[in-house]
C-alpha cells in the first residue's frame, strides 16, 4: 500500500509505502494531495465507553464494543485504553474481563484496544478530588486486588490511576511499575510529600491534570502545583473547551514541556450520541446539548463527550500550539507514556502501520483514511 500526503511533523511531501508495518518513507518525485497530511493514528489512553458503548459494564455486547472501535477510527484513534472506573469489586473484575473476552473474539477487529486502564478504586474519598466516582466503593490500594484485575483482563491492564495519599501507595506503586504498569496520579489530595514518594516509586503521570480536584484550593502548596512542577511527571488533558480553561492549559503545557504533555478524551459512552441520559458503571449521567456530560441532574463534570480529532484542533486554538505539536501529544508521546512499543517510530520504518490520513480545514481536523496495522479501517469498504 502506498499513500501521498505531508509529512505532518515536517511539512516534506512523502511517499509512505506499507503493508502491516511502515517500510518505505522518502520524499515525494510526483505532487502530493493538496492539502492531505499523513501522520500517525491517534492514541487515546482514556475511553470510558464511546458511541453508546459502556466499557465499565460487564454486560455490554460484543458488537457494541465492535461498532464503539469502528465509531472510534472514524475519529482518528488507531489505539485505546478501555478504561474501568471505581466500582464493586465483583464489577470491576467482570467489565475487564468481558473487555478481553471482547478483544480476544474480535480479533483483528480489536487490535486498537492496546490495553486497559483501570482508573481507581484507590482514590481520594474526599468530594471534589473523588469526582464522579462512587464514594462507597473507593478503597485502599490492594495487590490481591491488582492480580485479581490481570487474571481478569488475560495481563492486559497496563495503567493504573491513584492517589498517593493513601500509606499503602509507595509499595503498590514500586510492586506495579515492576511489572511493567504505568502508575499514574489522580483524583488525589495528596501532599507535597506524598507525591515526591510516589515519583519515587515509579509513578509517572498525572492523568486529566488539573481536573478531579477541589472546586477550592490553597494559594500553595496544592497538589495541582506540586504535579506541575514534578519534572519527572508527564501529565495528560482533557481539551474539550469544558473541563480546563485555556489559561491553565497555556501554562500546564509550558510547565510540562510538550513532550511530557498528552491528549485523552476520557470520553464516556455519549460521545459521538445525542444528548441524553446515560450510564457509566453504575454511575447515571447525561450529556448535555453544550456537550458536558454531568451526573445526573447536578453540574459535576462525569466524563466527557471529546473525540480525539477534536481534541487535537482545541489544543491548536486554546493554547496556541502547532499542528505538529498537536499532533506529537495525540501519537508519539502516549505511545512513549503508554509503552506500545510498534508505535514508538512514528512515520519511520519500522513502526506499526497505524496511520492517518487527514485535511486541515479552518483549524480543524477533518479524518479522511485511517489505517490500523495496514488495514484500512476508516472509511470502511464494507
Amino acid at each position: 500500500m502506498l499513500c501521498k500526503g505531508l509529512n505532518v511533523f515536517s511539512g516534506e511531501s512523502i511517499d509512505l509505502e506499507f503493508d502491516r508495518d511502515v517500510t518505505r518513507v522518502e520524499p515525494t518525485l510526483g505532487s502530493a494531495p493538496a492539502g492531505a497530511f499523513l501522520a500517525p493514528g491517534f492514541i487515546d489512553l482514556q475511553v470510558n465507553g464511546f458511541a453508546g458503548t459502556d466499557y465499565n459494564s460487564p454486560t455490554t455486547p460484543l458488537e457494541s464494543i465492535a461498532q464503539s472501535i469502528r465509531s472510534l477510527h472514524s475519529t482518528g484513534v488507531t489505539s485505546f485504553f478501555p478504561t474501568v472506573i471505581t466500582g464493586p469489586p465483583d464489577e470491576m473484575l467482570a467489565a475487564l474481563k468481558n473487555l478481553a473476552g471482547a478483544k480476544s473474539a474480535l480479533g483483528d477487529a480489536a487490535a486498537s484496544m492496546e490495553a486497559f486502564h483501570v482508573e481507581g478504586p484507590h482514590i481520594s474519598p474526599q468530594d471534589g478530588p473523588r469526582g464522579a466516582h462512587p464514594a462507597q466503593w473507593v478503597r485502599p490500594p490492594s495487590l490481591d486486588e491488582f492480580r485479581r484485575w490481570q487474571d481478569a483482563a488475560d495481563g492486559q491492564v497496563r495503567l493504573v490511576t491513584l492517589s498517593p495519599e493513601w500509606p499503602e501507595a509507595p509499595y503498590y506503586i514500586d510492586r506495579l511499575t515492576r511489572a511493567g504498569v504505568v502508575v499514574s496520579i489522580g483524583h488525589t489530595n495528596a501532599t507535597r510529600e506524598q507525591i515526591q514518594d510516589a515519583v519515587a516509586a515509579g509513578a509517572s503521570l498525572s492523568t486529566h491534570l488539573g481536573n478531579g480536584a477541589h472546586a477550592t484550593l490553597p494559594r500553595h502548596p496544592n497538589y495541582i502545583w506540586e504535579q506541575l512542577a514534578e519534572d519527572r511527571l508527564a501529565a495528560s488533558f482533557i481539551v474539550d473547551g469544558h473541563h480546563l480553561p485555556a489559561s491553565f492549559l497555556k501554562v500546564a503545557l509550558r510547565a510540562k514541556g510538550l513532550d511530557r504533555g498528552i491528549l485523552v478524551t476520557d470520553a464516556v459512552a455519549p460521545a459521538l450520541c445525542p444528548p441524553g441520559e446515560y450510564r457509566l458503571g453504575e454511575v447515571d449521567i447525561e450529556l448535555r446539548p453544550d456537550g458536558r456530560v454531568t451526573m445526573r441532574g447536578a453540574d459535576r463534570l462525569a466524563g466527557s463527550s471529546l473525540r480525539m480529532d477534536r481534541s487535537v484542533s482545541n489544543v491548536m486554538r486554546f493554547a496556541g500550539v502547532s499542528l505538529a505539536e498537536a499532533v506529537t501529544m495525540a501519537t508519539r508521546n502516549p505511545a512513549r507514556i503508554g509503552r506500545i512499543g510498534p508505535r514508538l517510530r512514528g512515520l519511520e520504518p519500522g513502526a506499526r502501520a497505524d496511520l492517518l490520513r487527514f485535511t486541515l480545514e479552518n483549524g480543524r481536523v477533518q479524518i479522511l483514511e485511517t489505517y490500523v496495522a495496514g488495514q484500512r479501517v476508516f472509511p470502511n469498504a464494507g
